[in-house]
């Protein structure tokens, strides 16, 4: 990828989120597929292991891949102490994530992130401050991180965050049913999330840190999708294990299925512990590789991310001026 490349299609960021595919919109469960999926765990491992190894881009095509980059994140703040002027902060710098200084250097039209993820009580103030910008507010919800709260209340979260004003929606699924073989329960849960969103795009979070297996992994995809997920999702980014490429690979390889039987492509967004611009041209390389360019664009990818923009724009200012700034100078919120 070259900046050549990227701008020629950069300046479609202001429109998110793009809609220029057909709806996952699911189909019944169909047990004898997903009892079938297996997971070889060490040509897996090997797969993910090589990748960084073999994936290097230097000087113009690495800030290309960076902006990018960019583009795909969902810029986050889950924290118990979020206030109305720290998500107003942090959605201006979704607006401008990176200084106009560095862009005009690279020839760059602006550029903004894909979403600016934060909990149901801080949406109204992102809302507000991202209007007009066409950057949409995803929520997370259904008694996020954990998901155990009763079903109807996660359900009328769902339903409120939406009512606020959230385009999107991360839920998480009930772990239980996926440690416990109970498929038909995820597909129903997953089922109801979907009807809750009504025209709001759900991620569907595994927390696959806690699924126990990559076989795991494997099957709770394939039935979220199966429910009517618009996106999969690696992590609540609170779980000891987060986004790792072995579970990448997995998922996306369930996308790819997924999309060869239906037709419909299903957005993948890995999320916590990507902090670092070298991991991101990473994981971008993956989508290359295994999904196609067409899993490069923010209505199909994303990263799930509150410290990754800063490394990336110390990067970027190095390729343009050969020095890196401290990290002090690109605080998000």
């Amino acid at each position: 990828m070259s900046i050549d490349t990227l701008t020629a299609t950069s300046t479609n960021a202001a429109l998110l989120p793009q809609v220029t595919e057909p709806r996952n919109a699911g189909m019944p469960l169909d047990l004898n597929w997903v009892l079938s999926v297996q997971a070889n765990t060490s040509a897996i491992e090997r797969r993910a292991a090589s990748l960084p190894a073999r994936r290097s881009v230097k000087k113009a095509h690495q800030a290309a891949w960076l902006l990018k980059a960019v583009t795909c994140i969902d810029l986050t703040t889950l924290s118990g102490d979020d206030t109305a002027r720290r998500v107003g902060r942090l959605c201006a710098k979704a607006r401008q994530p990176i200084a106009a200084s560095v862009l005009n250097a690279l020839g760059m039209p602006p550029v903004t992130v894909g979403a600016v993820c934060v909990y149901h009580e801080m949406i109204g103030p992102a809302v507000d401050a991202l209007q007009g910008s066409g950057i949409p507010v995803a929520a997370v919800s259904t008694g996020f991180p954990a998901g155990l709260s009763p079903l109807p209340l996660r359900i009328a979260e769902i339903e409120q965050s939406v009512a606020a004003g959230a385009a999107e929606i991360d839920i998480v699924i009930s772990r239980r049913h996926v440690l416990e073989g109970n498929w038909q329960a995820l597909y129903d849960e997953m089922r109801a999330f979907r009807a809750a969103c009504g025209d709001a795009h759900v991620k569907a979070i595994l927390a696959t840190g806690e699924l126990g297996t990559l076989r795991n992994v494997a099957r709770a995809s394939l039935v979220c999708m199966m429910a009517g997920a618009d996106f999969i999702k690696t992590s609540t980014g609170k779980e000891s294990v987060n986004a790792t490429l072995p579970v990448s690979l997995v998922m996306i390889r369930a996308i790819r299925d997924y999309y060869e039987r239906t037709g419909y492509r299903v957005g993948y967004k890995p999320a916590g512990g990507i902090s670092k611009a070298k991991d991101a041209i990473t994981y971008l390389a993956l989508m290359k590789e295994e999904l196609g360019d067409r899993w490069l664009q923010p209505d199909l990818f994303r990263f799930g991310a509150s410290s990754l923009l800063n490394d990336i724009e110390r990067q970027l200012e190095h390729h343009v001026s050969g020095s890196y700034s401290a990290t002090y100078r690109h605080p998000t919120s």
